[in-house]
């Protein structure tokens, strides 16, 4: 690099622009189109709304993604893989040599970096499609992910955004590309964050875990509005794990949390904010998430009424709630959706007619994505099981036949997969009383069933092995009543959940005589 032009780059310590209206759509800022007053942009960590020409301006260093926080009513333009396109990387050097391949130079800095917005009509009320943890190992993975769950949805109606939740593929970074042409067949803007395993683990630093991933989607920490919704989108995973520089740990550096609290500066209280990344915020022990920025989190909250999280990588499904002896501020509990993954237990199980794995996951969740409904500040999620009709949302396990007149210690079983204790769950015999059921942590026993297929089969079957059950945060348990006729009984089992909506589902069982031993 000439001397002078290095000397230009490095002595650049700010970045302005204009966040504009753009009238024809072609993606640049021609004389006649006016600014947008009062739109947030960020470097990452700043965050400075438009004055009334819709210019900003920035403080910027070597490494710096510059991006627009989209407000609402207005749409970004969408590259051919339907990306978003809010942002501008700045990386004059590119990004340090690493397996995989990062970004490359950017050199100086345009004059003016801006931000093109295209007004759109953008109801309070919409449905944004939540994946968690797509995460292909190989091009077979991939395939059956786009075969499996994406099919399903291509051209689906009625959706303002997709969002996948991390962990996009498994290590092999090359994979992010055929990823990206996978889910823009869906044919909404699709969002993405960065996942554990999307990470470069050849990085010296957690600042430089991510160049390969901003290099296919962007900055890591970002925020947009849509309707009455303030999304934002984080990594959350510390590598190389800052106690010993081995493995990750969950938890946000400094500027990600400082990014937040200037972002909030400018998020109507009103707003329902919805946080999205990769690991839970499980506060179980310190091994799984750094308690002092969980909690830091929760400070810069403590004034927002309306929130929600949702968080992926465990592969399993689960509701947490955050109180105030969890440093919540509220006396609303706070909610994570710890949501359920596209693929399920890492595309595992017996295959389907598709010749798609079942891939289950270890709490007796089929896999899957969700329906994130928003309407105004409040929201309510809906899980979709791939494959199978919107109505499968409890799973029934139970005896097929049973000794008339005696009793047994098999039980009605039903797991609902987005339920968690505390739901009411009920079932009924034939139409008759309604009785509680008794909500247990268990694994659930139609997994087991399925996964004990294997351990038992004399010839090997096509795939791989589930992984071994965990207990389910969401199965309840009811008694079978064997003092009824012989022959055919209908079991109905209803779970109304969190959002106070109501589902049911049915199964049957026979009671036939004892056979006496001879």
């Amino acid at each position: 690099m000439p001397l002078l032009l290095g000397s230009l780059l490095y002595a650049q310590s700010s970045v302005t622009g204009y966040v504009y209206h753009d009238a024809n759509g072609n993606g640049r800022r021609d004389r006649r189109e006016q600014g947008v007053t009062g739109v947030s942009v960020s470097n990452g960590t700043q965050v400075v709304a438009t004055g009334k020409n819709g210019r900003y301006k920035l403080p910027i260093g070597q490494d710096n993604i510059i991006f627009v926080i989209k407000p609402s009513g207005y749409k970004v333009p969408l590259n051919e893989w339907n990306q978003p396109q809010f942002y501008y990387i700045h990386k004059p050097s590119g990004s340090p040599a690493l397996k995989y391949q990062g970004v490359s130079p950017t050199g100086a800095l345009p004059k003016s970096v801006d931000f093109a917005l295209i007004p759109q009509e953008e109801p309070e009320n919409f449905t944004a499609l939540i994946f968690g943890d797509p995460q292909t190992y190989t091009e077979q993975e991939m395939a059956f992910f786009a075969k499996g769950v994406v099919a399903e949805l291509e051209g689906i109606p009625n959706i303002a955004f997709g969002l996948s939740l991390g962990d996009l593929v498994g290590d092999d970074l090359v994979l992010h590309s055929p990823y990206i042409q996978a889910v823009s067949k869906v044919g909404t803007p699709w969002y993405n964050l960065i996942g554990n395993h999307d990470m470069d683990f050849d990085a010296a630093a957690d600042l430089l875990s991510d160049e390969s991933y901003e290099a296919s989607f962007g900055p890591p920490n970002y925020a947009f509005n849509y309707g009455n919704a303030h999304f934002i989108v984080l990594d959350d995973i510390l590598y190389p794990d800052p106690r010993d520089g081995k493995g990750y740990w969950g938890g946000f550096r400094k500027d990600q949390l400082d990014f937040i609290e200037n972002n909030l500066k400018h998020v109507n209280k009103d707003q329902l904010v919805v946080l999205a990344f990769h690991i839970p915020l499980w506060h179980e022990n310190e091994n799984s998430f750094r308690n002092a920025d969980r909690q830091r989190l929760f400070d810069l909250l403590k004034d927002y009424p309306h929130t929600l999280s949702m968080s992926a990588h465990t592969h399993i499904q689960r509701q947490n709630f955050y109180s105030r002896e969890d440093g919540w501020h509220q006396d609303k509990p706070h909610h994570e959706y710890n949501a359920g993954t596209t693929s399920g237990d890492w595309y595992s199980g017996e295959l389907n007619e598709q010749g798609v794995p079942v891939s289950t996951m270890r709490d007796g969740t089929p896999k899957g994505y969700a329906f994130l409904n928003i309407r105004g500040n409040q929201y309510t999620i809906d899980y979709k099981v791939a494959g199978q009709p919107e109505e499968l949302q409890i799973q029934l396990f139970h005896p097929q036949v049973v000794a008339q007149g005696r009793g047994t210690q098999a039980g009605i079983f039903a797991n609902f997969f987005m339920g968690h204790e505390g739901n009411t769950v009920e079932y009924r015999i034939d139409e008759g009383k309604w009785r509680p059921m008794n909500y247990l942590e268990t694994p659930d026993p139609e997994f087991v069933r399925l996964l004990y297929r294997w351990d038992t089969a004399e010839e090997l079957m096509p795939g791989r092995r589930p992984s071994n059950a965990v207990n389910s945060t969401h199965v309840w348990r009811g008694n079978i009543p064997t003092n009824l006729p012989v022959g055919s009984h209908q079991i109905e089992v209803r779970a109304t959940d969190m959002f106070g909506r109501t589902f049911t589902q049915q199964g049957t069982y026979r009671l036939e005589n004892p056979v006496s031993i001879k």
